[in-house]
Formats: structure tokens, sequence, C-alpha cells
């Protein structure tokens, strides 16, 4: 049983070197349409963390009703507040801090003859998730002592919207040059399988299984996909590192935040040897299938 093992397996790495120039275009386009995979889902993993951000800085603003003087009475709202089920947490601004603010950006010239008492006590709150931002809405203007409640419903779309619409282009993409590197593979195979289609006549002949005369191709192709999928981890890390490590610095300087790849890393390198692996191995499959039908 072992030597029938060691023989498939000699087999199959006895085709990648006699067919080395089949074997090295099989791993060059694994690794290509990989490197697209990555880079396409590298953008995807900056973006959503880029809309993140935005979402966190969409903040709701919460007027207390102006009848509520107290600074002690305006804070036991918040209680109420951070009750909500999509409220992350909420700062009370009291009517002093929002003078100071608003006399921070205007012209003090502005506030001549107008003392803190013509501003509310307030909160600023933050939410869970933006896309029930109309909904949380509703339910704070709905508590007791809530005056009104400032929320940039636009700008929570947009932000859904652009979320949802990277999502679904990065998936169908990823879903696109899975099936073109599948497709690829398999011709490839195709082609290195083409001058020994007579062996496999032969082996058929003399009572072979199909198994047995499946498998060396099999672990040719799994070979041949671990080692693309390997070269396309090492080449996009790199990649990755010289982009974010030197042009995003010097372009967009702290404007724009990338997530580091130690944090996608291993992610990656997990999907990218499954994907190479069933790459490999249906290629290697789906290559000899016709000429099995003896």
């Amino acid at each position: 049983m072992i030597s029938r093992w060691l023989y498939l397996i000699r087999e199959g790495f006895r085709s990648i070197t006699t067919h080395g120039f089949m074997s090295f275009a099989s791993v060059t386009i694994i690794m290509a349409c990989l490197i697209i995979m990555g880079i396409v889902s590298l953008l995807s993993v900056n973006i959503d963390a880029l809309i993140k951000d935005l979402e966190d800085q969409n903040e709701i603003v919460v007027f207390v009703d102006e009848d509520i003087a107290d600074e002690n009475e305006a804070m036991a709202i918040q209680g109420s507040i951070e009750a909500l089920e999509n409220i992350s947490y909420a700062d009370f601004v009291s009517r002093e801090e929002a003078m100071d603010n608003f006399m921070s950006k205007y012209d003090e010239s502005l506030m001549e003859g107008i003392d803190e008492s013509v501003f509310r006590h307030r909160f600023v709150v933050h939410l869970t998730d933006i896309a029930l931002m109309s909904q949380t809405q509703a339910e704070l203007e709905a508590l007791a002592g809530v005056a009104k409640v400032n929320a940039h419903l636009e700008y929570a779309k947009t932000f859904v919207t652009i979320r949802n619409v990277v999502s679904v282009i990065s998936m169908v993409l990823i879903a696109m040059l899975v099936f073109v590197s599948i497709f690829i593979m398999t011709n490839t195979i195709k082609l290195a399988t083409f001058g020994r289609r007579e062996e496999i006549a032969i082996m058929k002949m003399v009572g072979a299984t199909n198994g047995f005369i499946r498998m060396p191709f099999v672990i040719e192709g799994l070979v041949l996909g671990m080692l693309g999928g390997g070269l396309a981890f090492i080449a996009v890390w790199g990649l990755y590192n010289v982009i974010t490590g030197k042009l995003v610095g010097t372009l967009t300087g702290n404007f724009i935040s990338v997530v580091p790849f130690s944090h996608v890393g291993f992610e990656i390198f997990v999907v990218f040897m499954a994907v190479s692996v069933m790459v490999g191995v249906f290629g290697g499959v789906n290559a000899i299938r016709n000429y099995l039908k003896v």
C-alpha cells in the first residue's frame, strides 16, 4: 500500500518536471490570478476600514429640553440614551462647553451680549450601526427630556451604499478570478496530458482504475497550486508593504490610514492556499476526465 502511494506521488512530481514549461505556466497563472485577487481583497479591506472611520465620525447630536437648566438633571438622561440598542456611547456637553466650542470656531464678536443660557445641554451620540440611524433617531426623540435630535441621515445612507457596493464588487471580482483560474489551470494541464493520452489508454486497457490513473494528476495539480499560492502570497505581501510604506505615506501623509498587513496576513494566506489547492486539484481531475473514457 505504501509503495503504491509512493509510486503515485513520484509520478505526480515526475510529470511536473517532465512538462516544465506547462508547470511553469500553471504556477504563473495561479500566481497572477491570486495576486489580483489579493490586491482587490486588500483594497476592499482598506476601503471598508476607511468607511468605518467615517462612520465613527458621523455623530448624532441630542439636544436636551431647554426647560432643563440643571446640569445634573440633564446628565441623568444619559442612562436612557445609552440603554438604546444601537447606541455605542454618549458624551455629555454642557451649555458652557457648547458655548466654548462655538467661540473656538467663530468670531467672538458674534457672542457679544450672549451668554451660555442661549445654548442647550446636549449629548454627542455614537452609533453601533449607522444603517439604523433613522430608527435610532426616532427612538431618541421619544425619550423624556429630549427636545431635538440632529442626525445626518443622507451621509449615513451614502456610507451604507458605498459599503454595500464595495462588498458586492469585491465578491464578484473574486468569484470571477477563481473561475478564470480554474478554467485556465484545467486547460493548461490538458495540454500537458495530451501527450500522455496513449499511456492513459493503455493503463485503462490493462485494468488500472480511474482513481489510480487520476491520482498523479491530482498530486501534480495540488503541488502546482500550493506553489502558486505560496509565491502569490509572498508577492502580495511585498507589494502591499511597498505601496503602504512608501507611496501612501508620501502622497497622503496622515490623512489616510491603512490596515497593516499583519492584521490580515494570516487570513489571506489561508484563503490563498485553500483557493490554490482547490484550483489545482480540480484542474488536475478535470483535465484528464475525457481521457478516462476508454
